[in-house]
């Protein structure tokens, strides 16, 4: 595997990683009673993926 591959795969572990434990701390938040705090991380997810995708295609590098 590539030095630039594994990079790619890398950051887009993360990415994921970051939506997911935005997503966990907007179930919890819910859950526990805090609605609108929930709601507010829970818009973090699209912001975050939606991060990720435009860093990677500016610096050239495309999930594949």
């Amino acid at each position: 595997m590539t030095p630039r591959r594994n990079f790619r795969r890398r950051a887009g572990l993360t990415i994921l990683a970051a939506a997911f434990a935005s997503f966990l701390l907007s179930v919890t938040l819910w859950f526990t009673g805090s609605h609108e705090q929930g709601l507010f991380v829970g818009l973090w997810v699209p912001s975050i993926l939606s991060f990720g995708c435009v860093a990677l295609l500016i610096s050239g590098d495309r999930l594949e």
